[in-house]
């Protein structure tokens, strides 16, 4: 009698099933999280490590590039890459060359900080842009004198003109047509984390009275707008989104979760975009929560009703947790930030049930290629490993 067949690590696995998310079809559940790591070259151009960095990670299902800055106006950190210059889109050109020819899929996450920002990055050293004029409960990575980063504290912000929000969501449908430009499987438009149009959908910054203020339909208007005018230029099944809901970041603190990002959910299931991506309410500044708001796991539920195309879910994900989460019915693909980092072969390694490498935090942010592009794969850590 035969033995019986075992099923593999794979074949046992949701995670490893195909999902086709607009245009694209995905050959895994499993999702690189845009990661900003702050190494661009002079200009925001993305440097040539990058082309190495996302080569390596070209395994993942699909890639979602580090924040990248759709303005001069809308960075905030230090050697963070644009998407609004000949030169910054040549760069990430050569990116999308080498990830394509390993096999990959890239998406460009589409960045405007809004308030969280400094005038050392601002055109004529100008304050930042904001819905309101307040205190920002944050400090800027700026460029230190040393050529290394540093902390400073953030003004407050001048409140932007109804000519001003115009322009920006000019600047976004531009920024989208030159991430195709520059090879680009897609856009996400970034509206969580307590960033621009974050700002504007949370009523703890937004104090306008205008019609991009005070009514949740009035505070959702500029994500609304956005998604319209980028979608108009590329097409809604290349383009994604990015929300927080309930998320902390940088002073957020919607008052009604509910009913703001129930009716975001509602408009965005409305335009047939590629996916929905969450960042789970558990996480705050990259941390996990223990104190998670009570309300948070109705809202999700709301929201994985209501939005009825493919969503992701990101927050401190192992595979076990995504696969519970795949299994339930609660999300539809999972975004790996750290693990990623770490482990440029991830899906390898869940797919092994291998163990991981460590992440580095002190090389997370600047610097040269170390804790960016040579933490080893699976076939050279055994090599290493044999010859020890």
């Amino acid at each position: 009698m035969s033995s019986p067949i075992m099923p593999s690590p794979v074949m046992s696995s949701r995670l490893f099933t195909p999902i086709r998310i607009g245009d694209l079809a995905l050959p895994s559940r499993i999702v690189m999280a845009p990661l900003t790591r702050s190494r661009a070259a002079p200009g925001n151009v993305p440097s040539d490590m990058a082309i190495e960095y996302y080569r390596q990670r070209a395994s993942a299902a699909l890639i979602i590039t580090e924040a990248t800055q759709i303005s001069q106006q809308g960075q905030g950190y230090a050697w963070t890459p644009g998407i609004h210059s000949p030169e910054q889109i040549a760069g990430w050109q050569r990116i999308t060359d080498s990830v394509h020819q390993a096999g990959g899929r890239m998406v460009l996450q589409l960045w405007h900080v809004g308030r969280v920002s400094h005038p050392v990055f601002q055109p004529g050293g100008a304050r930042p842009v904001a819905p309101s004029v307040m205190p920002v409960p944050a400090r800027a990575f700026v460029p230190g004198e040393d050529g290394k980063g540093g902390y400073a504290d953030i003004p407050e912000p001048q409140a932007l003109t109804q000519a001003g929000i115009r322009a920006i969501i000019a600047d976004y449908a531009q920024a989208a047509r030159n991430a195709i430009a520059a090879g680009m499987d897609g856009v996400e438009v970034h509206a969580a984390n307590g960033y621009l149009l974050d700002q504007f959908l949370n009523s703890a910054s937004n104090l306008r009275d205008d019609r991009y203020g005070g009514s949740v339909e009035n505070r959702a208007r500029l994500l609304l707008e956005v998604v319209d005018a980028v979608c108009a230029e590329i097409g809604s099944a290349r383009v994604g989104v990015r929300l927080s809901p309930m998320g902390r970041s940088f002073g957020m603190d919607e008052a009604t979760p509910e009913a703001i990002f129930g009716l975001v959910a509602r408009e965005l299931d409305r335009r047939g975009l590629a996916y929905l991506h969450l960042v789970e309410p558990t996480v705050r500044d990259r941390e996990i929560l223990t104190d998670v708001d009570p309300r948070a796991e109705a809202l999700m539920a709301a929201i994985r009703a209501t939005y009825r195309g493919p969503l992701m879910l990101a927050g401190g994900y192992t595979r076990a947790l995504a696969e519970q989460a795949l299994a339930s019915g609660r999300g539809d693909i999972i975004a790996f930030g750290r693990p990623f980092i770490a482990n440029p072969d991830l899906p390898a390694r869940l797919a092994l049930n291998a163990p991981l490498n460590e992440p580095d935090p002190t090389h997370f942010f600047g610097g040269d290629e170390r804790g960016y592009i040579d933490y080893p794969a699976l076939a050279s850590q055994a090599l290493q490993e044999a010859e020890s």
